[in-house]
């Protein structure tokens, strides 16, 4: 029985080729999204999932309670080794120090090759907690010698080309030969840490005092610490006796800093915490690609349902000769499915394509083979018979239904049969989501186009950020600023750790103003920098002055939010207050206007901008923009002569402020490649629907060109239900998309406006696609012999 369905619904589609390509087209391409965005949120789900106890695996964090809620992903130095030996709640605790991009030099290759790479410091314990599978090492050693690490698989590749790299060294930022001792598997892209090179962590008392001091002093943002609990242990509980640890290790901190533990689980979803995504992103995705598949599926229903009167005198016939509803309404579904199976083979193909761009996008590693991961099998499988049931039941019923004796006669009602109302209504919805993807992608661009283009306080504009070695002498580094100088296309130029628009480098703990109580905890972000960076980054001086040159800290000087932050009147009450950093009490000499430090989605807050000599790691480069590459060459040149064993790395600044939304350029994108499709398939639609419709009505327009008709009066005929089923989906989209698009943009502190003609331009982009396609067919059959048509019909 299932075969001969099959057989017969094949000659069907053959009889139909336009509108089965129609169909199949549409719903290939909502498959491909859908089986993209499946692949896409599965990876994402399954972060670190590949642990042996992923339940029991906690990161611990830090909320700083001050005059507000700061997050913090890292915790004292000194917090692994307190929790470990005071309490017995963990089976292993371990710190981890992560550092990008890392100078690795292979000093036994001819001419000594050079890399960057990320690297990590971490305990032993490390690797009993997080389980990242070793391929071999040397004995049984582990990484509790000094100078010792495990590489990754494909880090061998590259140092080593398919040598043994046990045993072998490498050169660490040019100061310590460090041993490799194993060879662990590549780590896969969805873990939360990726690095390919983990070094013992006594290995990094050759470069941060601060982190192997154990001390419980501050926080820096590169160090984390991980725990596997002992089983059955309660979170709550544990959390309840931290502020203990606190007091006993940094008295009178306890209701400032409050540690946490993070479920492993929570870590890649948690948007506190830096290196996170938005767990809401997967929910869109998911949610675009339910509708293209809606839309792809509606689009079969109504032309489906619009050719039911041709196939009215076919389902007579076989009423006649004794099918039943039940065989008829099976045999609609088996073409539906039919035509899902070419349609989930196209779509196969189409998201074998696109796939290596969604890797591009989103740095993913996602493989053809994870299309024959079986749970994606599955999703297929379970998407064909849903769509097949779906889009198949409605002109399904819709054609069994059909009275035999009144289908032959010739008096079937198509009005009743076809389902206007429902075509309609449909139609409408197309429209909605067409109209609501097209406002959401409106909105985006133009709070990007906001925030990239705003006035952000500082000048960004052809500004290099060129790395600079640290522990480097104030001579080398003050003789390199100067041949820099002298070169013809530069104008400016600075030495600093953090410039405007950097990672947050927060200080809270280690500043007090002026005589505030010594524990008064207090919120402020450092820019350590030479006397040029005020300059240099065209920042406006409100009040007093610049500071003097100095290798340290003596004279500072603050934003206008630390004014407002401590209630003062104006800003020239800050100047000649005292502002004690680490102990060292310095005067405020001048006053900035406030500039945007981080993206828009965080308030600007107090800063300092002081002197010091060792915490310099960027030079920034102003150039005039006239012959940028020879500019560019000379300070290459200038660089290296000074630094030959390094590798020179450079980035634009307005490159760095434009990385600060990366995420919402993708979401752009991507909105703009959904929109676009979901245009698509609703023109398909579309346009199969009034194909068929002025088939249906040649005559009709054949006797009203021959009656004077003119082609403007036929096509105002066809689009004008069209237009007021535009006009009811910008009514219905509009405050829908208004809703959850001012959603989105609560989450800006600084943010565009949502205008009235982000809508305005969507609903007239969708009335002038619309016009467009449905006029080709009715212009193309106005103008034709009005007498051929009347003799045809």
């Amino acid at each position: 029985m299932f075969k001969n369905h099959l057989k017969i619904a094949w000659r069907n589609l053959r009889k139909r080729k336009s509108s089965t390509l129609i169909n199949i087209i549409g719903l290939a391409i909502g498959f491909s999204c859908s089986i993209l965005i499946f692949l896409f949120v599965s990876h994402h789900l399954q972060y670190d999932n590949f642990h042996k106890n992923p339940d029991r695996i906690y990161r611990v964090v830090t909320e700083l309670h001050r005059d507000d809620i700061g997050y913090r992903a890292s915790v004292p130095p000194g917090f692994a080794e307190a929790f470990r030996t005071d309490y017995d709640y963990a089976e292993k605790v371990a710190n981890i120090v992560s550092w990008e991009d890392q100078l690795i030099s292979d000093i036994a290759q001819a001419g000594e090759e050079r890399f960057k790479e990320d690297i990590a410091f971490t305990e032993p314990q490390f690797f009993d907690i997080l389980n990242f599978p070793l391929r071999e090492r040397l004995t049984e050693r582990s990484l509790v010698e000094p100078n010792t690490a495990f590489i990754t698989e494909s880090t061998a590749q590259r140092l080593y080309k398919g040598e043994n790299p046990l045993g072998r060294t490498f050169v660490l930022d040019n100061l310590e030969t460090i041993e490799i001792i194993g060879v662990l598997e590549d780590l896969p892209d969805n873990t939360v840490i990726n690095v390919d090179i983990f070094l013992s962590y006594k290995t990094v008392a050759s470069y941060n005092d601060f982190l192997a001091s154990g001390t419980w002093g501050g926080i820096m943002s590169s160090l984390q610490c991980y725990a596997l609990l002992n089983p059955n242990q309660n979170q709550a509980d544990i959390e309840a006796v931290l502020p203990e640890l606190v007091e006993k290790h940094r008295s009178g901190r306890k209701n400032v800093h409050h540690y946490k533990l993070q479920p492993l689980a929570d870590i890649h979803f948690n948007a506190k915490y830096p290196g996170s995504i938005d767990s809401d992103l997967l929910w869109i995705f998911a949610l675009i690609g339910l509708f293209l598949i809606g839309i792809a599926c509606i689009n079969f229903i109504n032309i489906s349902s619009a050719q039911s009167f041709i196939r009215s005198k076919e389902i007579g016939i076989r009423r006649v000769l004794g099918s039943h509803k039940g065989h008829l309404f099976w045999q609609f579904i088996s073409e539906t499915f039919l035509i899902g199976f070419f349609a989930i083979l196209v779509g196969v193909v189409i998201a074998i394509m696109a796939l290596p761009h969604l890797n591009s996008l989103f740095e993913l590693q996602l493989s053809l083979y994870s299309l024959l991961d079986f749970k994606t099998v599955v999703f297929l499988l379970f998407l064909l018979f849903a769509v097949s049931f779906v889009s198949g039941s409605y002109p399904a019923v819709l054609l069994a239904r059909i009275v035999p004796v009144l289908a032959l006669k010739g008096k079937f009602d198509q009005k009743d049969a076809g389902g206007q109302v429902t075509r309609k209504v449909l139609v409408t919805v197309q429209f909605a989501i067409s109209i609501m993807l097209i406002v959401g992608t409106l909105v985006i661009a133009k709070q990007i186009d906001y925030a990239v283009n705003a006035d952000l306080g500082f000048d960004k504009e052809a500004i290099l950020m060129v790395d600079i070695p640290e522990e480097l002498e104030t001579e080398r580094l003050n003789g390199l600023k100067e041949r820099i100088l002298g070169i013809s296309g530069v104008t400016k130029a600075t030495a600093c750790l953090s410039s405007p628009g950097a990672a947050k480098n927060d200080w809270g703990t280690a500043v007090r103003y002026h005589n505030r109580p010594e524990n008064e905890e207090f919120s402020i972000q450092a820019k350590l920098a030479d006397e040029d960076y005020v300059n240099a980054f065209g920042l406006k001086l409100i009040a007093g002055r610049n500071f003097y040159a100095s290798d340290s800290i003596q004279e500072v000087v603050v934003n206008q939010t630390l004014a407002k932050k401590l209630g003062l009147a104006s800003v020239e009450e800050l100047l000649g207050k005292k502002l004690t950093v680490s102990g060292t009490p310095a005067s405020i000499v001048g006053v900035v206007a406030d500039f945007h430090d981080q993206n828009f989605h965080e308030a600007i807050s107090p800063i300092f901008i002081a002197p010091n000599k060792d915490a310099y790691s960027e030079l920034a480069i102003k150039i005039n923009g006239r012959d940028v590459k020879s500019t560019l060459e000379a300070i290459m040149e200038r660089w290296q002569a000074v630094f030959p064993k390094y590798i020179y790395d450079y980035r634009f600044m307005d490159d760095r402020v434009a990385e600060q939304y990366e995420s919402e350029q993708r979401l752009l994108a991507l909105s703009k490649v959904f929109s676009v499709l979901a245009i698509f398939i609703c023109c398909m639609g579309l346009y199969g629907i009034i194909s068929f419709f002025v088939a249906q009505r040649t005559r009709e327009i054949g006797i009203r060109r021959v009656l004077g008709g003119t082609i403007g009066h036929i096509l105002g005929l066809f689009t004008i239900d069209f237009f007021k089923l535009i006009l009811i989906a910008g009514l219905i989209a509009s405050p829908l998309t208004w809703y959850f698009m001012n959603n989105w943009l609560e989450g800006y502190l600084y943010r565009t406006a949502l205008s009235w003609w982000v809508f305005a331009a969507a609903i007239g982009g969708v009335v002038l696609i619309t016009l467009t396609t449905i006029g080709y067919q009715v212009i193309k059959a106005a103008l034709a012999d009005p007498v051929k048509s009347l003799r045809t019909e």
